[in-house]
C-alpha cells in the first residue's frame, strides 16, 4: 500500500468503493482506503480471486459554537436510538454537527463486477452504515476468528441488498438495468460469483436473524439473461458453512459447496465444573516467540466449539438441484478445482490445536481428489506451526503456496524453504520452487523449477516459453523478477528486474493478465508487426511531480519499451484497471486492444471508461454523482518541504471551499498521519500519490473537518529511516519529531494554519505517533486525537509493526518509543478512542485503558472513549457518529478555542518552557537520544474525563 494512503488504512472507511472482479466477491467488514477501484489481480492464482468489499456567511462556513455539540440521538432518521443525555459526562450516543453528518450519511454507490466475457456488469447494491444492533449479536471468538453462530459464518459481515445486471453495448455504453429477482424482500446477499460461461450467478442469501432457520445462509443461483433467482438445493434444510471457504464453480453447471453436516446437533455445552486446570508446557525448552494474537482458543471447550462450527460436509450440486456428498466431514479451509476441472485440491486443518497461535498455523493437510470426490493422493500434512520466527520473511516449514499452474490443465507448483523458515539463518538457496503433474504415473519426482536466494513471492504464468517469478527480502527491500521458460530447460533463467521495493520511481509496472478459456489468468502477449514477444506493463508512474500511470508495450527479450498510454498530467488522474479484450487464446493484436480505465480529478468523482485501439477512443460507462457536493469545490494541493536532515517530505494539503488565506487568514489545522519505515533517505523522499486524485472522504476521515472550516494536512510523510545496518526505530522519536516540525513549519509558512491551533491525530500506529508527539514535541500541537493505538511496547514484547527484535534484544528502543513511559511529559489535551472488542494484533483495548490511567495519574487533560462491540476499525453508525462528535467537540474546545500562546519552534527561544526545550533538543534537535499494528455488553460508549 502506498505510504501516502497508509494512514487511511483504518481511519477512513469509504462511503463507497468499487470492486472490479470477474469472480466471487465477499462483503467488506472493516474500513478500507479512500474510494478507489479495486483492480483485477496482477498475479492471480488459478482459482477465482475474492475481493472484500467490505465507507458561510462570508467565504467560509462559520464554526458552530460548542453548545451545538450537545445534539442527542433520540431516534434519528436512520433508525438508531439511544438515551437523551445533556452533559459530556453522560453515557448516551451523540450526533456530530449536520455538516459532518450529511457527508457520512450519503448513500453508498454500488460495487461493480464484470462478467468473465466482459459483456455484462453487475451493480451490487449496498446499504449505508450498519446499526449497532448488528455488532451486538452474539459471536464466538475462536482461534483468531470471530464466528456468528446463527448464520455459521464470520461475524460482522456486511452484505449486498440487491443485484442489477447491465449489458455492455457494442458502442461501450451500458444498457438498461435488469434486477435479479425471486429472493425474499430484505434478503442479505453475500459471495456473488459468476459461472465460468457467464450464464449464471451464484450467491448466498440469509434473512431475518431472529429466525433460527432463515438466519442461516442458503445457496441461490440466478439466470443472467432473465434475472430470475432460485434456491439451488431442493431441500430447505441444507445450509452453507461459510466460516472458511463456501462454494466454488467446478464447471458451468456444478458447484462444490461447504455445507453444515446434516447430522450436526446442538453446540457443545460449557462444563460447569472444569475437568482440570489449564496447562501449557515447554519442558522441551523450545524457542517459541509469537506476537500478541487475539481471540485464541482458551481451553478444550473452545476447541470443541471450533470443531462444531467449522466442520463442513462437502457437497457437489448441479444446477438441476441434484447433489452428492463427497469426503468425510472435516474443517475444510479451501477448495481449488484444477484449470481443466478434473481435480480438486482440498485443504483442511486438524488437531492438535494451539492456545498461542491462530488457526492459520494449525496442522494443515492438502489432498488431491478427482472432481467427483475420489481421493487421489496426499500432497502434504504440515504439523502445528507455533515456532515460526518473528523475523520478517520467516515462513512455515514444508510445502507452502501450493497452486495450480494457470497455463496448464492440471499441473501443481509450490515453494519449500531451505532455511528452516527462519529469516535470520544465512543460507543459499533460501527457497526452491517445485512443480509436478497432478497425477503421478511412474513415480516421478517433483521437478525443480527455480532456486532463489531471497524469499519466494509468486509466479505470473504465460505459457511454456514464459513465466515471471518474484522474490524479495524485507530487510534490504530488494526485489527481483526472473524470466523463465518453464517448458525448456535449455534456456537459462535470467533476471528481468532487480531493484529496491522502496524505489517507486524505478517501478517498471506489472504485466497485464488475460483470461483463458479455462477461467484462469495468464500474462497477455501482444502481437505487433515484427516477431518480438511483447507484454503490457501497467505502472503507477511515480515521479517527483506525483504519479502519472502508464501502459508500456514491453519487449521481453530486448527490454525496449514503448509507452502506448499515459494518464493526463494537468487536471486528471487516470489508471488502467483491466484488460477488456482478454478472451481467446494466443497473442492479442495491438490494434484490437481494449482496456478499462478510470478517470478522476481533485473535485470530480471517479468514473470508468472503455478505451479501444487503434484510435484510443474512450467511452464513458459510468456517471456516478458526487458523493458530497457540499465539498465539491474543496482545494487540494500536494506540497513538498524538507526535514532538518535534508530528507524530502510530502503531504496533501486540503482547504475548505472558497478559502483565501490573504482574505480569511490562517485556519485551525488538523494534521493526520501514519509513520512508515525506510532503508534510505532517497526512497523516503520520493513522492507517492497524485495531486489530481479525487478526495475520498470516509466515515471517520479527517477530511470531514473541511466542512467545519479546518485546514487538513493529510498524510504528511513521517519516514523513520534506518540505513545500512542501523535499525530505524533506534532513532524513532528523533525522526518523528523532526518530520512533524517540518510539516508544522510549512503550513505556518504558507499562512494557512494558526500556530496556536494545530491539532494532530491518527489511528492505530498513527495513534502511537500522536501520543509520542504530544510527549516529545509539545511545542508543535495544541491537542491530539488517538484512535485504537498501542502505547506501551512492553506489552508487545515479541515485535510490533515493522520491528522484529524482541523487547530483550532492544530494551531501550521499546522503552523510549513507548509514550506510556512518557505519560508524565504529556501536558496537552489528548482524546483516546478505542473499540472494546479490538482484535488487532498489538492494539489490545487495555492499551488505551492503562495509558489513560497513567495520564490521569499525572494530572493530564485527557478523555477516554471505549466503543462497545467495536473492533479495530469502527463500523456501526452510532459508534461512528459518536466518534465524530467526540472529535469535533475536542477540536472545538482545545483547538479552535485554544488561547494558549504559540511557542517558537526554536527550542533556544527564551519564552519556551524548560520541558519544551529539553524535548525539542533531545528529540528533534539531533541530540544523542535514540529513539497498524501488525498483522461484555455496554449499550453506550464509556467516556472518562
Amino acid at each position: 500500500m502506498s505510504l501516502h494512503r497508509v494512514y487511511h488504512r483504518f481511519s477512513c472507511s469509504p462511503l463507497y468503493s468499487l470492486a472490479l472482479v470477474s469472480h466471487k466477491l465477499s462483503p467488506f467488514s472493516l474500513p478500507l482506503h479512500p474510494p478507489a477501484l479495486l483492480k483485477l489481480p496482477l498475479r492471480p492464482p488459478s482459482r477465482p480471486m475474492r475481493f472484500h468489499s467490505v465507507s458561510a456567511s462570508s467565504r467560509l462556513p462559520k464554526l458552530a459554537p460548542l453548545a451545538s455539540f450537545s445534539e442527542k440521538v433520540v431516534g434519528d432518521s436512520n433508525g438508531s436510538s439511544a438515551s437523551e443525555i445533556e452533559d459530556t459526562e453522560g453515557n448516551g450516543y451523540r450526533l456530530p454537527p449536520k455538516e459532518i453528518r450529511d457527508i457520512v450519511d450519503a448513500p453508498p454507490l454500488p460495487v461493480l463486477s464484470f462478467s468473465p466475457q466482459r459483456d455484462k456488469i453487475l451493480f451490487l447494491k449496498r446499504r449505508s452504515l450498519p446499526p449497532l444492533s448488528d455488532l451486538a449479536k452474539p459471536e464466538e471468538k475462536l482461534a483468531g476468528i470471530r464466528i456468528d453462530g446463527k448464520c455459521n459464518a464470520r461475524s460482522r459481515m456486511s452484505f449486498y441488498t440487491g443485484i442489477g445486471i447491465h449489458c455492455l453495448m457494442d458502442d461501450g455504453t451500458l444498457g438498461p438495468e435488469k434486477e435479479v429477482h425471486g429472493f425474499p424482500d430484505g434478503s442479505k446477499i453475500n459471495f456473488v460469483s459468476w459461472s465460468r460461461d457467464g450464464h449464471h450467478l451464484s450467491f448466498s442469501i440469509r434473512g431475518d436473524e431472529d429466525d433460527e432457520s432463515s438466519s442461516k445462509m442458503k445457496l441461490w443461483v440466478a439466470d443472467v439473461e432473465t434475472g430470475n433467482a432460485r434456491p439451488l438445493f431442493q431441500s430447505p434444510d441444507i445450509y452453507l458453512n461459510a466460516i472458511f471457504d463456501n462454494f466454488v464453480w467446478v464447471d458451468d453447471s456444478t458447484l462444490l459447496v461447504c455445507t453444515i453436516p446434516a447430522t450436526r446437533g446442538a453446540p457443545p455445552k460449557k462444563p460447569l465444573v472444569p475437568s482440570g486446570p489449564k496447562i501449557q508446557s515447554n519442558e522441551e525448552q523450545s524457542v517459541i516467540q509469537v506476537r500478541t494474537f487475539q481471540d485464541l482458543l482458551k481451553d478444550e471447550y473452545d476447541a470443541d466449539l471450533f470443531d462444531y462450527y467449522c466442520t463442513s460436509q462437502l457437497v457437489l450440486v448441479s444446477l438441476d438441484g441434484k447433489m452428492k456428498p463427497i469426503g468425510r466431514p472435516a474443517v475444510y479451509t479451501s477448495m481449488d478445482p484444477s484449470p481443466d476441472r478434473k481435480y480438486l485440491m482440498i485443504t483442511s486443518i486438524h488437531r492438535p490445536y494451539s492456545f498461542i497461535v491462530p488457526c492459520g498455523r494449525f496442522p494443515k493437510k492438502v489432498d488431491l481428489w478427482t472432481c467427483d470426490g475420489k481421493f487421489v493422493r496426499e500432497l502434504c500434512d504440515l504439523p502445528l506451526a507455533e515456532d515460526i520466527p518473528i523475523a520478517f520473511n520467516s515462513v512455515r516449514k514444508g510445502k507452502r503456496s501450493i497452486n495450480w499452474r494457470a497455463d496448464k490443465p492440471s499441473t501443481l507448483y509450490w515453494a519449500e524453504t531451505q532455511d528452516g523458515g527462519d529469516a535470520k539463518v544465512e543460507v543459499s538457496p533460501r527457497d526452491i520452487i517445485y512443480t509436478e503433474p497432478a497425477e503421478i504415473v511412474n513415480g516421478e519426482q517433483p521437478e525443480v523449477l527455480l532456486v532463489l536466494d531471497l524469499r519466494y513471492g509468486g509466479i505470473s504464468w504465460c505459457d511454456d516459453s514464459l513465466a515471471l517469478v518474484y522474490e524479495s527480502w524485507y530487510k534490504t527491500r530488494r526485489t527481483k523478477t526472473w524470466v523463465i521458460a518453464p517448458g525448456n530447460k535449455e534456456i537459462t533463467p535470467r533476471i528481468l528486474f532487480d531493484r529496491s521495493s522502496e524505489d517507486v520511481y524505478s517501478d517498471p509496472g506489472s504485466p497485464m493478465m488475460r483470461r483463458t478459456d479455462n477461467g484462469t489468468y495468464v500474462i497477455a502477449k501482444i502481437k505487433k508487426e515484427d516477431e518480438g514477444t511483447y507484454l503490457l506493463l501497467n505502472g503507477s508512474g511515480a515521479t517527483p511531480e506525483g504519479n502519472v500511470p502508464f501502459l508500456d508495450l514491453f519487449d521481453i527479450n530486448t527490454g525496449n519499451k514503448e509507452r502506448i498510454w499515459e494518464s493526463d498530467k494537468e487536471k486528471y488522474y487516470e489508471t488502467v484497471v483491466a484488460l477488456m479484450s482478454d478472451n481467446g487464446e494466443g497473442e492479442l493484436p495491438i490494434d484490437q486492444l481494449k482496456v478499462l480505465t478510470s478517470k478522476e480529478s481533485k473535485t470530480e468523482n471517479t468514473q470508468y471508461y472503455i478505451q479501444s485501439w487503434p484510435d484510443k477512443k474512450a467511452v464513458q460507462i459510468t456517471n456516478f454523482p458526487h458523493p458530497y457536493p457540499q465539498l465539491a469545490a474543496l482545494q487540494k494541493e500536494m506540497i513538498k518541504y524538507q526535514r532538518k536532515d535534508g530528507v524530502q517530505l510530502t503531504a496533501t494539503l486540503y482547504l475548505p471551499p472558497g478559502y483565501d488565506p490573504s482574505k480569511d487568514g490562517p485556519l485551525p489545522c488538523l494534521v493526520w498521519s501514519y509513520p512508515g519505515e525506510f532503508k534510505s533517505k532517497e526512497a523516503a523522499g520520493q513522492v507517492r500519490g497524485s495531486p489530481n486524485e479525487f478526495a475520498g472522504i470516509g466515515p471517520t476521515s479527517a477530511l470531514l473537518w473541511l466542512a467545519r472550516g479546518f485546514a487538513i494536512l493529510s498524510g504528511p510523510t513521517i519516514p523513520i529511516i534506518g540505513e545500512g545496518d542501523e535499525e530505524a526505530n533506534d532513532r524513532y522519536v528523533e525522526q518523528l519529531v523532526a518530520s512533524a516540525e517540518a510539516a508544522v513549519e510549512e503550513v505556518i509558512r504558507r499562512g494557512v494554519a494558526d500556530s496556536n491551533k494545530i491539532a494532530v491525530g491518527g489511528h492505530s500506529y498513527g495513534a502511537f505517533m500522536t501520543a509520542n508527539l504530544l510527549a516529545h514535541a509539545p511545542h508543535l500541537f495544541c491537542c491530539g486525537i488517538a484512535r485504537s493505538g498501542a502505547y506501551n511496547r512492553t506489552l508487545t514484547p515479541f515485535g510490533f509493526q515493522n520491528e522484529d527484535r524482541t523487547l530483550w534484544e532492544a530494551t531501550s528502543t521499546y522503552v523510549e518509543m513507548s509514550p506510556f513511559m512518557s505519560a508524565n511529559k504529556i501536558k496537552k489535551p489528548i482524546l483516546l478512542i478505542h473499540g472494546e472488542e479490538d482484535n488487532n494484533s498489538g492494539t489490545l483495548t487495555m492499551q488505551s485503558d492503562r495509558f489513560f490511567n497513567a495520564l490521569k495519574g499525572h494530572g493530564a487533560l485527557c478523555r477516554l472513549v471505549i466503543l462497545p462491540f467495536e473492533s479495530h476499525g469502527y463500523s456501526a453508525r452510532e459508534s461512528i457518529m459518536h466518534v465524530l462528535w467526540e472529535t469535533d467537540r475536542w477540536l472545538q474546545q482545545y483547538c479552535v478555542n485554544n488561547l494558549e500562546k504559540s511557542i517558537s519552534l526554536d527550542p533556544t527561544n527564551d519564552e519556551a518552557p524548560k520541558e519544551t526545550k529539553d524535548a525539542a533538543l533531545s528529540a528533534g534537535g539531533g541530540g544523542p537520544n535514540r529513539g497498524l499494528e501488525q498483522d461484555g455488553s455496554h449499550l453506550t460508549p464509556r467516556s472518562l474525563l
